[in-house]
């Protein structure tokens, strides 16, 4: 297998994937898999071996939870006045700031991200560490309560030990928007990332120490689902947890959460709709659907992959939409003028390719075929756009692809469109395109989803909560006030009078 250093990279990254095997951040320090296994990570978008990983085992885990604990108990993390925990957030950010570069390079390799795109997952972290470090300025933590009788107050405490399971489609954004409430609030936290994208994970904690964070406050553990994943999400010793991922893992992490009764957060998938009224700018709402549906390679829970137009302009937005899509340039997401990368792995590929297969065998119609994309010189895994069209009922229609596929049909009248909006088990986000307000709004407050947006979608503002319903994920939010309050339990101290 080709190896990194064929590649022309920045020396810091270099250096850092040079330590190959890379190892686990507990407690501060660089920590081995006890059983001295390790796992490999790659390009997606070329086969290069990136770096060797220890797969850390269940006796690891548990190693980084009592370290998470001790520096819960001993260090003066959640006992720090909020300020000057503030000061020690804000110098991570700033760190983070300073390293963009480096950790941007990392992310694009290890998830497949345009360049330009694992710059915004960066900024996106340091946006969210500040926002929750300066919200948690402005929390009281003890409340008095105006009761009769009794002298009451309510006070803020931070829980311990967190544990979060993150994804491979947004690697360090998503670690953002854990760690930035559950630190701001005083919690410790276990962090296992991705068997496929734990480089920008591992690198945080190493910037995390030089920086003074205490040791054992953030520790990094790398390693497979089921193994490590499993010991994390069922260790007695986490006082929350929070997973994202597919349903079908979130069922399990929530089984075993509830076994010890840890609270837990969960943000699943999605099979969000847009809906698409005859009043709008057709090739201006087309290019905002395309550009939606092939970010990051639509490797997005919130995407809208149901579009339903309205039959009066169905035909002409249809066109439009495939004009577009031929014209996007598939392509390696470190070369210029690519615009669209690599899915993130084999499997990934074959789940894409394969819902194209079934829903063409359920009786899909292929507006735009789609299909695996060759790039030259590079032995990734790409796809190409697909649009498919049909009944609803169609199982591409109905479950998750987690690709640049989106599947049209067309509506009626504004009772029909919300009618099928709602027609799925999922429920985590959607959009309305139209020209009138008053329409949009209604439709919009009148899907069953969690977040509903108005001519744009994948809108992500701090201070706006964001979560999801029924088969999307259950326990909170992210990226406001809501969330952080989550990361403290409430003491209800009370005197008679």
């Amino acid at each position: 297998m080709a190896t990194v250093a064929e590649q022309d990279l920045l020396s810091e990254v270099q250096s850092f994937l040079s330590r190959s095997p890379l190892q686990a951040v507990i407690g501060g320090e660089e920590v081995p898999s006890s059983s001295g296994a390790t796992f490999q990570t790659c390009d997606p978008g070329s086969g290069v071996l990136l770096a060797e990983v220890h797969d850390m085992a269940a006796e690891d885990v548990d190693r980084a939870v009592v370290a998470a604990q001790r520096a819960f108990d001993e260090a003066p993390w959640a006992r720090l006045p909020v300020n000057e925990r503030g000061v020690l957030l804000h110098r991570l950010a700033d760190a983070v700031e300073k390293h963009k570069p480096i950790l941007a390079q990392l992310e694009s390799l290890d998830a497949g991200k345009l360049l330009e795109q694992a710059e915004g997952d960066i900024q996106n972290f340091i946006d969210t560490i500040r926002y929750f470090t300066d919200l948690a300025q402005n929390v009281q933590p003890r409340i008095a309560l105006a009761v009769k009788g009794v002298e009451a107050a309510s006070v803020h405490h931070p829980w311990g030990p967190c544990g979060f399971i993150v994804p491979w489609n947004f690697p360090f954004l998503l670690v953002g928007w854990g760690l930035g409430p559950a630190l701001a609030a005083g919690n410790t936290v276990v962090v296992k990332p991705a068997e496929d994208t734990p480089l920008s994970a591992l690198y945080l904690a190493h910037l995390a120490k030089e920086v003074g964070i205490p040791d054992g406050v953030i520790n990094v553990v790398p390693g497979v689902g089921e193994t490590t994943g499993a010991a994390l999400a069922g260790h007695p010793g986490l006082r929350r947890m929070s997973f994202t991922g597919s349903p079908e893992v979130g069922r399990l992490v929530a089984e075993a959460c509830g076994r010890n009764l840890t609270p837990v957060k969960l943000e699943l998938g999605g099979k969000g709709a847009a809906v698409i009224f005859d009043d709008v700018d057709v090739a201006d709402t087309a290019q905002k659907l395309v550009d939606a549906i092939t970010f990051h390679t639509g490797q997005v829970c919130c995407d809208a992959t149901r579009w339903l137009v309205q039959r009066d302009i169905y035909d002409q937005f249809v066109d439009e939409c495939v004009v577009r899509l031929k014209d996007v340039q598939v392509g390696y997401q470190r070369e210029p003028g690519s615009q669209m990368g690599p899915v993130v792995n084999q499997t990934q590929l074959q789940r894409v390719l394969g819902y194209l297969e079934r829903g063409q065998a359920a009786g899909a119609e292929m507006v735009l075929e789609g299909g695996q994309a060759e790039v030259a010189g590079r032995d990734g895994f790409y796809v190409k756009p697909a649009l498919m069209a049909g009944s609803l009922d169609n199982v591409a229609a109905v479950e998750e692809i987690f690709g640049p596929v989106a599947y049209l049909a067309p509506f009626e009248d504004e009772q029909q469109a919300v009618q099928l909006a709602n027609a799925t088990e999922y429920g985590l986000a959607n959009s309305v395109w139209s020209a009138d307000l008053g329409r949009a709004r209604r439709v919009a407050e009148g899907m069953d989803a969690a977040n509903s947006w108005i001519n744009a979608h994948n809108v992500f503002e701090h201070g706006i909560p964001y979560a999801g319903r029924k088969k999307s994920g259950l326990g909170g939010g992210v990226n406001s006030i809501e969330v952080l309050l989550d990361y403290w339990w409430q003491q209800s101290v009370v005197r008679p009078l």
